[in-house]
């Protein structure tokens, strides 16, 4: 029988595995058939908690409007489609449809995911900014709730567990990836922003929450940020603060520089005047004293004029340096080893609560488990499988549209030019 060792999917996979050795095989053999038969179960036994392609009618039956939580005039609609460049007419996702509006919109998970069974939490979706965005949302929610969820009230105030993908309004444009944490009540923002692609094709966001209190942030499968749970976000208290006890003594010297006591003011400094008469101004030869004034010769700046006098400037000898206030371990610190719990009492739902002012992003392919190789397969099939033939029809959209506009220019400037002949001809008639 062949080793239970699974391939790389294809060239997109961010995991890549090493062929057997004779050694390896060798020490493999040492392994008893049950940590074998472990060890190979540990990708098939992988939980999915909610899948989503939107590529029939009863996606609507699956996913609830927020319909009580704005009036129906500020709500947009969902539509389902391709867009207008894509490799399959018939894969589809939900597309934001009305300019200036919020979109709310939720669904069941098939199962609950619970942070106590310390598992990674994966979520992974696909968006596609199909109209050249300029401010909006486009992250999704992970929401707890279950029973008591009401999904029609769904918004801006909802308790949720994560959020996470692109946001963009003008300069701002950013992948949010925020954790509620209960010992705080609040709802944690990455302290570095995570960048986010701006251009008008799909791409796949994903992100892994692991029980080690690590987190790794996935776009189009390649990591663009990934770190420790207490030092990318203010999950804990500091380690040090500054000893309340201490203060800086009152003799302590920290001016760095004073006057010299022996630099002394030159005697008549203070009556040389700032401006003085020109000495090469000389009368018009036309001025009639009678009839224009007594002249007088222009003001300029006097080139012996210094400014306010100040004595020069010495090291102090004096000088301690800049006082540091003397650090002291924080009695309110402790490590918490459940950061990553941010369903410990499980989530139940996923949704998005957006407010977009120029509509047409698209969603789709949305995965939550608890592997990051069972996403990155479920990528494969849907949007690595897509990727190129959406490129392909998007280009030839775009060159299209620069031939059409060069087209029109050219237009424009026979008729300019049509324009101009008539008038020189006009010209001649006259």
């Amino acid at each position: 029988a062949k080793p239970c060792l699974r391939q790389p999917y294809n060239s997109h996979s961010i995991i890549h595995y090493q062929p057997f050795t004779n050694a390896t095989i060798l020490l493999t053999m040492k392994f008893s058939l049950l940590a074998a038969a472990a060890l190979c179960g540990s990708t098939v036994n992988a939980e999915i908690y909610f899948k989503e392609q939107f590529n029939d009618d009863a996606w609507k039956d699956r996913w609830t409007v927020s319909s009580d939580w704005k009036s129906k005039s500020e709500l947009g609609e969902w539509t389902n489609t391709a867009g207008e460049y894509y490799a399959d007419a018939s894969d589809k996702g939900i597309q934001t449809s009305e300019d200036a509006r919020f979109y709310g919109l939720s669904a069941a998970m098939t199962k609950a995911f619970n942070s106590s069974e310390k598992k990674d939490l994966v979520i992974q979706y696909s968006v596609k900014h199909e109209q050249k965005i300029d401010c909006g949302g486009a992250y999704i929610k992970l929401i707890p709730g279950g029973d008591n969820f009401e999904a029609t009230k769904f918004g801006g105030d909802t308790p949720y567990a994560v959020m996470f993908g692109p946001d963009i309004c003008g300069q701002n444009k950013r992948t949010h990836v925020i954790f509620h944490y209960d010992k705080k009540e609040d709802n944690l923002l990455i302290k570095k922003d995570v960048g986010c692609e701006t251009d008008q094709l799909s791409h796949l966001y994903t992100l892994v929450l692991r029980p080690d209190n690590t987190f790794e942030v996935f776009v189009d499968n390649k990591s663009v940020r990934s770190g420790k749970l207490d030092e990318e976000f203010d999950f804990l208290a500091e380690k040090e603060i500054k000893d309340p006890d201490q203060s800086k003594p009152e003799d302590w010297v920290d001016i760095k520089q004073i006057p010299d006591p022996e630099d002394v003011k030159p005697e008549g400094y203070d009556d040389i005047p700032e401006e003085i008469p020109d000495p090469d101004a000389e009368k018009p030869d036309d001025w009639d004293d009678e009839d224009d004034g007594e002249w007088e010769a222009p003001m300029m700046d006097n080139p012996d004029f210094k400014g306010p006098w100040s004595p020069k400037m010495i090291p102090n000898p004096a000088y301690k340096g800049k006082w540091e206030h003397p650090m002291i371990p924080n009695p309110e610190y402790s490590y918490d080893d459940n950061m990553y719990a941010v369903c410990k009492d499980g989530c139940t739902h996923v949704g998005f609560e957006l407010w977009q002012v120029k509509s047409g992003t698209i969603f789709d392919d949305i995965i939550i488990t608890d592997s990051l190789e069972e996403a990155q397969k479920f990528a494969e099939e849907t949007f690595f499988k897509k990727k190129e033939g959406e490129k392909e029809m998007f280009d030839e959209a775009e060159k299209k549209r620069r031939e059409e506009q060069e087209a029109a220019m050219a237009d424009m400037e026979d008729e300019d030019d049509f324009d101009m002949d008539g008038m020189d001809m006009m010209g001649d008639e006259f």
